[in-house]
């Protein structure tokens, strides 16, 4: 029978586990999140172990903090075995500690250097295409579709560069809302909140009217280069970006 390992969904729960079986030296078939539904030839372990709130910080020392990151970012990633990865990456990271980064002949550390340069780069790149919209009651409300789950590292960036306005994003493809009060922001699921308003403030229309005007007349039609464009800006993240929306 293949074992699969449960977690509770969180990084702290699952570098947790990978921490309890590497302690008592269990190879895992698979590990996954509680829910899964597992196959006829799985047997599911759900062994509900406690976080270590100190692991995060003796890992970082280990692995060093470039190679911890990219392991967090493949959490964050929609890989189909990345718990897997995870775990023998951080079981060859007990051996080669911070030159983990450094052995390409594992497969391992491919997958994390691939995945997590992935995510890492789509995070950047939404800090520059998120577009946000004053609602009528003042709130900036932006949505979005990332191929990743990066609300929360996004949420971070945008608590510090809007700290002084109320916004709400929304991660459309998993319908999660981020809202910030001017304090902190909070990740509430779609279930458990009701926007009662996506109306936009007069200003705003007027605003986002300004916008694609100058969009279009700002660019040199004799230097038109569409695939450079796509390079740059995916016709994927279009859907909810202002000034080429309606080109789709």
């Amino acid at each position: 029978m293949n074992l699969v390992y449960l977690y509770d969904g969180s990084f702290l729960n699952l570098l947790t586990l990978i921490a309890y079986l590497f302690k008592h030296q269990i190879t895992p078939y698979n590990i996954k999140n509680q829910q899964y539904n597992p196959n006829l030839l799985e047997e599911i372990i759900n062994l509900n172990v406690s976080n270590e709130e100190q692991i995060i910080p003796k890992l970082i020392e280990g692995l060093g903090y470039y190679n911890f990151r990219l392991l967090y970012y493949v959490f964050l990633s929609e890989e189909e075995h990345k718990e897997l990865i995870m775990y023998y990456y951080l079981k060859n990271g007990l051996k080669y500690r911070n030159r983990i980064g450094y052995q390409r002949n594992l497969k391992c550390v491919r997958k994390v250097l691939k995945v997590g340069q992935y995510v890492f780069h789509e995070i950047h790149k939404m800090k520059g295409f998120l577009r946000f919209k004053e609602l009528e009651n003042r709130i900036l409300y932006a949505e979005m579709e990332p191929e990743n789950n990066i609300i929360f590292d996004l949420s971070i960036h945008f608590q510090k560069r809007l700290n002084q306005e109320y916004w709400i994003i929304k991660d459309v493809r998993r319908k999660i809302y981020s809202c910030y009060n001017k304090k902190s922001f909070i990740l509430i699921p779609e279930e458990n909140f009701h926007l009662y308003t996506k109306n936009q403030s007069s200003e705003e229309q007027e605003f986002e009217s300004l916008w694609k005007t100058f969009y279009q007349k700002i660019g040199i039609k004799e230097r038109k280069n569409e695939r450079c464009r796509m390079n740059f800006m995916p016709k994927k993240y279009w859907k909810y970006i202002t000034e080429v929306r309606d080109e789709l």
